[in-house]
């Protein structure tokens, strides 16, 4: 083992054994708790992994795309997650995921608490066993998972609640297939708008204040609807409105910053990336603290399930978190993405696909508004699936975009057999040089043209077998897929022998 490594291990170690210590004076009369003490650890074990694995999606973008160096990322990430889970993690999270089982099922407190210890230390064990790999999971996959599998040991099948169940393997497909649609479709309309324009820069003048705009309502709208749901309970339309409220703002002040950036930059789609790198930097805090005000505080649910149930000596399908379980929470996340985040960071960020800022801003744009309407829609979606379907979205239309434009320029090649040479430089010169509309007209224009002389079945054969350049990695793809199936039922299998074991050492 490397130096690096040991001393990452020595780090994690370290705040384990901190917490440990910390959970000593957690029983009655600040005495020591056995029960609590083991169940702080797997806590901060848990929150670590989370911090290694699940952060990723928030802020691998903006890494890949150059708009975050790897060190202002894990700051960045580290200090608005915690503020997430602290801030708006909210008094109150139901202990029992969805639904996923019924507690009346389990009378016998000790039963739970160990069923919990299995769901959280299962759950810890599958997301350390994924980073591993390199895979980025669901967290909130991983834990349900954990309660389902603990659940059916301790309580038989009767008392899990399949059809919640079922709606988390549709959200398998339904998460990475709305962030892959939302973040493409952002992408074509930036491309049909401003990189496929004449003058680009003319072009972004107009679009991009209008872009921030709509990302910050999104953000603002979703902040609304989870971060002020502690306080007040909103209604969509009025979330909606108070979001509109800083996107007109950031409107009104993005517009002339961005017209006299633009001036000075040259005319071309390049350079187009320049006007993101801010709103990819707002765009990865508040990713951060949305997902340490929901995901991070389910995952610790787990512990404060068992404390409650320690404390009162009862079984309860809610369970208020104390302080100490969100600071274990809080803390854990930020060590464990220092220490074991950049892997995860390196491979939603530049391994699936290559990113530039245009691009990183889509998936930011698609992740905040597929978690709103599946929200609306009641569909159980998870954040890193949407993240990362939304990095394969933008892969694969570029390579779609890519084999487009070569099978047109062949096209022309094609029709302009027996030309003169220079003739097809100038014309192809002129096709690039266009706007969309402008390249449509000149397509147009030489499908009549040569009308009465169609393309030979020769170069009409060579069209079709038009190499197709592979912009995604199709092995990596294979693995996250494969990682996401077996989520569930990995955690679950894990949870139920740990059960077991733990059921087997308390009667022994």
């Amino acid at each position: 083992m490397s130096s690096k490594k040991l001393r990452r291990l020595a780090a994690a170690v370290a705040f384990i054994v901190l917490v440990f210590y910390f959970s000593t004076g957690l029983g009655p009369d600040g005495g020591m708790s056995w029960l609590l003490t083991i169940a702080a650890v797997i806590g901060a074990y848990m929150a670590m992994n989370i911090g290694a694995n699940d952060v990723a999606n928030n802020v691998g973008p903006a890494v890949g795309s150059g708009a975050l160096t790897m060190g202002g990322a894990i700051v960045i990430a580290g200090i608005f997650e915690a503020a997430g889970a602290m801030i708006a993690g909210g008094d109150v999270v139901g202990t029992i995921k969805n639904g996923i089982i019924d507690p009346a099922q389990i009378p016998d407190s000790d039963i739970f608490v160990h069923l919990m210890l299995a769901a959280l230390l299962a759950g810890a064990l599958w997301l350390n066993l994924a980073t591993a790999f390199g895979a980025p999971v669901s967290t909130t996959h991983s834990i349900v998972g954990g309660i389902l599998g603990a659940g059916v040991a301790a309580g038989g099948m009767a008392i899990a609640n399949w059809a919640e169940v079922g709606k988390i393997v549709a959200s398998w497909v339904i998460s990475p297939v709305m962030g892959g649609i939302i973040a493409a479709a952002f992408l074509y309309l930036i491309k049909r708008t401003v990189t496929y324009q004449k003058s680009t820069m003319a072009a972004a003048r107009r679009v991009v204040p209008l872009l921030l705009a709509v990302m910050m309502w999104s953000f603002a709208t979703y902040l609304a609807m989870k971060g002020l749901k502690a306080i007040v309970s909103l209604s969509f339309p009025m979330a909606l409105a108070i979001g509109a409220v800083p996107a007109i703002a950031i409107y009104l002040f993005s517009r002339p910053r961005i017209a006299a950036q633009s001036a000075r930059l040259p005319d071309d789609k390049e350079h187009v990336n320049d006007l993101f790198t801010w709103s990819l930097v707002f765009a990865a805090a508040l990713l951060s603290f949305a997902h340490g005000a929901n995901d991070v505080a389910n995952a610790v649910g787990p512990l404060a399930a068992i404390n409650d149930a320690y404390l009162h000596h009862g079984v309860s399908t809610k369970a208020a978190i104390p302080i100490w379980v969100m600071l274990i929470g809080a803390i854990g996340l930020s060590v464990g993405l220092a220490l074991y985040g950049p892997r995860l960071i390196r491979t939603v960020g530049s391994e699936i696909t290559e990113l530039d800022k245009t691009r990183a801003f889509c998936i930011a744009m698609a992740a905040a508004i597929t978690v709103i309407v599946a929200s609306q829609l009641g569909m159980p979606v998870s954040s890193t699936h949407i993240a990362v379907g939304g990095v394969f979205g933008v892969g694969f239309l570029r390579e779609y975009l890519k084999v487009n434009y070569a099978r047109l320029i062949e096209e022309i090649e094609s029709h302009h057999q027996g030309s003169d040479q220079a003739e097809v430089e100038q014309f192809l010169r002129s096709f690039e040089a266009a706007d969309i509309a402008t390249r449509g007209i000149m397509i147009k224009a030489l499908r009549r043209k040569v009308n009465s002389t169609p393309i030979r079945g020769r170069e009409r054969k060579s069209l079709k077998k038009l190499h197709k350049e592979e912009l995604v990695k199709r092995s990596l793809l294979l693995r996250i897929i494969a990682a996401w199936v077996i989520t569930v039922p990995a955690s679950a299998g894990i949870a139920a022998l740990l059960f077991y074991a733990i059921r087997g050492l308390a009667l022994s």
